[in-house]
Formats: structure tokens, sequence, C-alpha cells
């Protein structure tokens, strides 16, 4: 790849990923006889960095970081320049975008999901594939949608991490636990009445539980908010017969929204 610059050579790295290329092999071996020794450490040196790496106040605690940024937040346009500029999440090193939101910031429901897929890491927008396009009919069928400009009919929409895992594996917990600050902030300034978490990731980082199939349609509460859990429309498209159930969930969450 002689004469690619960082980019190109990242997006050709994350195009074999997409393939399915898990390692990378050389066109020819490798004789490790022939390697040239590494140069020992100078002792001053190793003690050096032996003493940053034990000193627990040289290591930066990415959690109370995140708190921070997002604290520092006044608005939603300073709380995407906080998660795009947060540095300690590995996701964002291998993502095309920072997928922030979508639809009316003064809707009074707010869609939280789990991650990007390859669809959103490429718009930079949530819920842009198949299933996005099946949660906007699922929506629509209660009279709401994203594009709506009227908040009592608008859907807001977010993730819990805004990068795409890698080959959309689920997020582990030390990165659901790093954006959860800025989610919780994310709530907070878009201030809905109501909120929808679809996924286990979603009730994992706002509820503190996971199995949505028993979560599913029962009210709960987060952040000084009623909160609606439903199954994915991932899920849905893996799993039809649910959709009955998704039905009755968002027969339930038009009723709340017309009390």
């Amino acid at each position: 790849m002689d004469g690619l610059d960082w980019n190109a050579a990242l997006a050709a790295l994350a195009w074999q990923v997409d393939l399915g290329v898990t390692e990378a092999i050389c066109d020819a071996p490798v004789n490790r006889y022939e390697l040239v020794a590494a140069q020992p450490v100078p002792k001053a040196t190793a003690v050096a960095v032996a003493t940053v790496a034990l000193d627990p106040a040289a290591a930066a605690d990415p959690v109370e970081e995140a708190r921070r940024a997002a604290a520092a937040a006044t608005d939603l346009g300073s709380l995407r320049e906080a998660m795009a500029a947060y540095e300690h999440c590995d996701l964002k090193r291998g993502a095309r975008n920072t997928v922030f939101c979508d639809g009316n910031a003064s809707a009074r429901l707010m869609l939280i999901g789990e991650a990007p897929g390859r669809e959103e890491d490429a718009a930079g927008r949530p819920f842009v594939g198949r299933a996005g396009q099946l949660l906007d009919r699922m929506f629509a069928a209660i009279g709401i949608a994203r594009t709506s400009p009227d908040p009592v009919g608008a859907l807001y929409i977010t993730n819990v991490m805004p990068w795409r895992p890698p080959q959309n594996r689920d997020p582990s917990a030390e990165e659901v636990a790093m954006m959860t600050p800025f989610l919780e902030r994310h709530v907070e300034l878009a201030a809905p009445d109501l909120i929808v978490v679809m996924g286990n990731t979603a009730c994992s980082a706002v509820l503190g539980r996971t199995g949505i199939t028993r979560l599913r349609g029962r009210w709960a509460e987060a952040w000084g908010r009623p909160v609606m859990p439903m199954c994915h429309p991932a899920y849905l498209l893996r799993n039809p017969e649910a959709k009955r159930e998704a039905w009755a969930d968002l027969l339930e969450l038009k009723a709340r929204l017309s009390a």
C-alpha cells in the first residue's frame, strides 16, 4: 500500500475487516533469528517508566474524565464536541464518524439505542439501516416521526455508544461505563418527558439491568424520567414473531404520551 495516506490506508483496512479478515500475513515469511536484537532500555528510563506506571495519580480515570467533560457541556452542541474530543475509548479510532443524534431535540420522546452499525457509521446518524427503517415504520404507526417539527409527535434518537464496535460486536462493560456520563448529560440537556431504551446495552447503561425479553413492556425509571424498555428492531428482524409484543409496547407508549 505504498503511496496511501493515513485516511486511505484506514479505509482500506476497514474494508478488509468488513469482509471478514481476521489476521495479517506478510508476502514472505520473517526470519526472527536475523532480526537485530532490541537495544536494552537504560536503567534510569526503565525506573522512570515503572514509577509512572505504578503512580495512581499518573493514570487517568476514563470514567471520571467523561463525567467532567459531560458536566462542562452547557448545550447539545458543546456535548457533541466533548464526545468527539474524548480520547479514552478505543472504538473511536476505528470509526468513520461520531454518531451523536437524529430527530427533533425538542421531542417529548427520546429513544436510546445501542451502537452504530456499518450504515450508521458511514452516515453519521443513528438507525439508518434496515433496523432504522423498521423503527421509523413502527413509530409512524402511532403517529411519531423523527422528522416531525412538532415536539408532541416527534422522536429524538441517540445511542449509548457513538462509535461503531468492530464487526458490530456488543460494546464491553468498560466501553459502556465510559460513555454513560455523556448519555446521562444528553438526557438532561434534551429533557424529554419519556425515554425508550432499545436492547440490552441501552438497558444496562440506563437501568443497570439486562434481559430485554423480560424487561420489555414494563415501565421503569431512570434519571428522574419514565423509561420503557423495548426490543431492538434488529432483534425483531431476526424474530418476526416478537413484533406482536413490540406493537403492544408501542400502544402502551402512545397511551402514556396521550395521558
